[in-house]
Order: structure tokens, then sequence, then C-alpha cells
């Protein structure tokens, strides 16, 4: 491995004039390490390093999937302040009957159900979807 002189004292070896390991991959193996290594903010050389030496590589939440859960997070906001409008006998909501009340219910249900989705994607492994 080169090395480089340190005015402190001894040579260090470096990197880039380092040995270089060529693993040959698939096209669809190639464009999968790419992506895997930008998600996580790291460079492939980067990212290849450290999958190989066995480090934690860190993940970078997907910023689609925040936002999505910032979006469903609102929707439920919105649809448990109408229930509570109807909970306290707001005059807004003398027009809602069982039936209204009801869908609401299943509406709040079924938002939960799909942030909790969303959520096990988010932090759960690929490799184990």
């Amino acid at each position: 491995m080169a090395k480089t002189r340190n005015s402190d004292g001894p040579q260090k070896p470096t990197r880039k004039a380092g040995r270089h390991l060529r693993v040959p991959v698939l096209p669809d193996e190639e464009a999968e390490i790419k992506r895997l290594a930008a998600s996580v903010g790291l460079s492939v050389a980067t990212y290849l390093r450290n999958v190989g030496l066995g480090y934690q590589v860190p993940g970078i939440l997907d910023n689609k999937r925040v936002e999505e859960l910032a979006r469903i997070n609102g929707d439920l906001g919105r649809l448990g302040g109408l229930l509570k409008l109807w909970l306290t006998d707001d005059v807004r909501t003398l027009q809602f009957g069982e039936a209204t009340i009801l869908a609401l219910l299943s509406r709040i249900e079924s938002t939960q159900d799909r942030m909790h989705e969303v959520m096990q994607e988010v932090v759960t492994p690929r490799t184990k979807r």
C-alpha cells in the first residue's frame, strides 16, 4: 500500500494508492448496489468496503415515506377533530347521523392501518420484506 509522509513522523498508508478489488456484477446488481450506497449517503467504494468489513451501514429514512407519514398523520388529525366536534355536541355536527359517525370511525381505523403499513416499510430491512 502506498504511503504518504506525515510531517509529524512515520509514513501513513492511503487507500487511494492502495489495493483495488474487482468484483464482477450483473447490471441489475450494479444498479442495486449504487442505489443502496446512495440511500445511505455513501460512495459505492465506501459502501462496499463497510459492508465487506462487516460494519453496520447506517440507514437514511426514505424522505418520500416520511412525507407520506406526515400526510397520513395530518389526515388522522383532521378526522380526530371531526370526531371531537361530534363528541362535544358542537352545533356544527347536528346533522351528523349514526352512519356518518360510523363511517368516520372506519376511516380513522383504515388511516391508522395505512400509517402502520408505511411505518413497517420504513423500519423493516429490505431483506425481511
